[in-house]
């Protein structure tokens, strides 16, 4: 069968190979590919920055937010053939450390875990993959495509969820939230603040196209400008964009009270100045918090598949901006003005 597969560590390295069918080891339900998302993980891997192959392996197959279709299941799982199912991204490690033996995974203490289509276990961008029942994740077959999405919004779920426990230790009923950049992660945060009732601001740089139309869509407000003039006094900041100049500024102006989540990795070598003491004494005396989240379990996909459940299903489509058929992979990498997802799609929905 065929899959995208690559030389972790080594630039210039993926190429579509034929490979093996998916070994038995990896679980009894038999899953076909429908489709795959390219995300920021997936091109730090094709450019050889990240990512670890299976043991005594050379290549790795690519590919975290996956949607299949299953082929084959056993008659006592929840999944049956004909299912439109996601993929679980992670797994625990086998020692296991005291979180992944409560099922806390994505807050693995020892880093022995696995994660499929990153670190030593292949992923989803092959014809066909196996999998255990247990880390398959139902979709509604009205999402379609959109199902795709389902990984992306798992990682905001967990978010939101990690935010309103902060917040929640003391009286909490947020009010406006703000969320900086608005690609896929940032489009999907606001999607789950509107959800919950919330006023929201989406911040990114572009001032035309399908984004403000998006955010506009949501019933949310779209702004260009800094955090202080467009929203200085949110209850909640979830930062989507990594830039430090923006972790900081979000940091500098979240309300009393408030909560700041950061979610976008930044890359290291970029000195900023910033006011320590400045920074430290707001903190402390209006009681505000950050918090880094990244990756999820089981429950935050379930919660991600109820919000896409509950989202307007043109909204979702048009997240999707271009597909790819495997045969021409490359395509998706290109990134183009108005991208905002783009998926490989791997066989028909």
């Amino acid at each position: 069968m065929k899959a995208l597969t690559v030389i972790p560590l080594t630039p210039n390295s993926a190429e579509l190979s034929e490979v093996d069918e998916p070994p038995a080891s990896d679980g009894p339900v038999l899953v076909e590919t429908i489709a795959v998302g390219i995300c920021g993980t997936d091109i730090e891997i094709l450019s050889g920055a990240y990512g670890w192959a299976p043991p005594q392996r050379e290549r790795l197959t690519l590919g975290h937010e996956s949607l299949g279709r299953v082929l084959q299941a056993p008659p006592d799982s929840h999944v049956a053939k004909g299912d439109l199912v996601v993929g679980i991204v992670r797994r625990p490690d086998p020692v296991p450390c005291m979180n992944c033996a409560v099922g806390e995974w994505d807050f693995c203490r020892n880093g022995q875990y696995t994660e499929r289509g990153i670190k030593s276990h292949d992923g989803y961008l092959s014809e066909r993959y196996r999998i255990t029942p247990d880390f398959l994740v139902k979709v509604d077959a009205g999402l379609g495509l959109s199902g795709v999405l389902l990984e992306p919004t798992s990682v905001v779920a967990k978010a939101w969820e990690q935010v309103n426990k902060i917040g929640g230790r003391a009286h909490w009923q947020p009010s406006k939230a703000l969320i900086t950049g608005a690609g896929p992660i940032g489009l999907l945060a606001a999607l789950l603040s509107v959800q919950q009732g919330i006023e929201t601001y989406v911040i990114d740089q572009v001032t035309s196209g399908i984004k403000p139309d998006l955010v506009t869509a949501l019933g949310a407000h779209y702004h260009t400008g800094s955090i202080e003039k467009t929203c200085p006094d949110a209850d909640v900041i979830i930062e989507c964009t990594g830039v430090p100049s923006l972790v900081f500024d979000a940091i500098e102006h979240i309300g009393p009270g408030g909560v700041v989540c950061l979610t976008g990795v930044s890359s290291g070598g970029r000195a900023i100045d910033v006011d320590a003491g400045s920074l430290n004494r707001s903190m402390v005396l209006e009681n505000e918090s950050v918090v880094g989240s990244v990756n999820a379990n089981r429950r935050h996909y379930e919660e991600a598949a109820a919000a896409l459940a509950n989202a307007d299903p043109k909204w979702l489509r048009q997240l999707i901006t271009r597909t790819v058929p495997i045969s021409r992979w490359q395509e998706a990498l290109d990134r183009k003005k108005d991208d905002v997802k783009v998926v490989i799609e791997v066989s028909a929905i």
